[in-house]
């Protein structure tokens, strides 16, 4: 019934949907729950432990007859110097003050760790079907050990130069990252987020340059979205922001309401949160000390300052200092189980494509 079975194919999944791995607002429960539904889960490793990754793998296992993809960061750390830290901790002085809260108190250090051999060997030791990466790729000896473990490979690109790039280094699909996306520009051959062309423009253009299958990502939120995506040459789709409000998601209280009320405007791509752009929905840091910011220190020290300001503000259900990653159709998600998302998602999708078909 797909017009394209290529990515089913490989995934060996019921829809041609990839759940999009969205690090600190899920979990497990988000995973099984589209994996039942019938698309790819993906379980976002950047933020937690080897252990606490065997575990959510082990509770994805049992609960979920599905493949599984572990999705990890391959950005390269950059060493916070003193001088960053102390101009961006005086940006922030102000909302300590307002706070309560000691500038000079000791913090807790921002953990989003890159690939590494001890995560690989976890890799090797689970074996998930599905390997993906964000920020380019793992160095190469590190790659192939992946892919002997039996993994399929898949990673973000947001211009064709990239998806070309990730096709050469060996990637069983692309995932073409529109700048209407949620979350962390997955670009890693350029930093100029100006020039990121949109899902509209990106994936018939990458679609025509690789031959592995191409997942869109950016602005896809219903099946108008999932059936527009394979006109432009997609063989399948990732979707984050619409299952959001899923009752699976971790969003806090505070976070909900804002996604409820967001619109199309609600979004905005900064770096002030972690020091490396990502979209979100706007909030008072964003909008008083961004969106971009050259006070913010590089990926991801960035987050360190504001862990304590965050966590105030959230105790009063504020989210003036949270990153509430969303994408430009956040105003199209809904309050739905995820499993029961995912299968309106694909029968709304295949809806709209044979209405099409005429």
């Amino acid at each position: 019934m797909w017009p394209d079975r290529r990515l089913i194919d490989l995934f060996k999944t019921e829809f041609p949907i990839v759940l999009a791995p969205m690090a600190g607002i899920m979990d497990a429960e988000l995973v099984i729950a589209a994996a039942q539904g019938g698309a790819l889960g993906s379980l976002p490793c950047a933020m937690i432990s080897a252990e606490k990754a065997r575990e959510q793998v082990g509770l994805i296992r049992q609960r979920a007859k599905a493949p599984v993809n572990m999705n990890f960061f391959c950005h390269t750390p950059v060493e916070l110097t003193s001088e960053a830290d102390a101009r961006w901790k005086q940006r922030l002085t102000g909302y300590y003050t307002e706070h309560g809260l000691d500038p000079a108190a000791p913090i807790a250090a921002a953990n989003r760790a890159p690939f590494d051999a001890a995560f690989c060997e976890v890799v090797e030791e689970l074996k998930p079907e599905v390997v993906s990466f964000h920020f380019g790729l793992p160095e190469q000896a590190l790659l192939r050990r992946v892919k002997a473990a039996g993994c399929l490979v898949i990673s973000s690109a947001t211009t064709v130069k990239e998806a070309v790039w990730l096709e050469q280094h060996g990637v069983d699909a692309v995932i073409a990252q529109g700048a209407e996306a949620g979350g962390h520009r997955g670009m890693f051959l350029t930093d100029k987020i100006a020039e990121q062309p949109g899902t509209f423009a990106l994936v018939p253009q990458v679609a025509d340059a690789v031959k592995v299958p191409v997942i869109a990502a950016g602005g896809i939120a219903d099946g108008r979205g999932i059936a527009a995506a394979f006109a432009l040459g997609a063989s399948g789709v990732q979707i984050g922001s619409a299952y959001l409000r899923c009752p699976e998601s971790k969003v806090s209280a505070g976070g909900r309401k804002a996604l409820a009320e967001a619109r199309d405007d609600s979004t905005v791509i900064t770096n002030v949160m972690t020091g490396r752009p990502a979209r979100g929905v706007q909030n008072r840091l964003m909008r008083e000390a961004g969106p971009i910011s050259p006070d913010a220190p590089p990926f991801p020290h960035a987050a360190t300052a504001l862990g304590p300001l965050k966590a105030a503000a959230e105790k009063q259900g504020k989210v003036d200092f949270t990153n509430l990653w969303a994408g430009q159709a956040i105003a199209l998600g809904r309050e739905v189980p995820a499993a029961e998302l995912t299968r309106n998602l694909a029968q709304s999708a295949l809806g709209r494509m044979k209405t099409l078909a005429g």
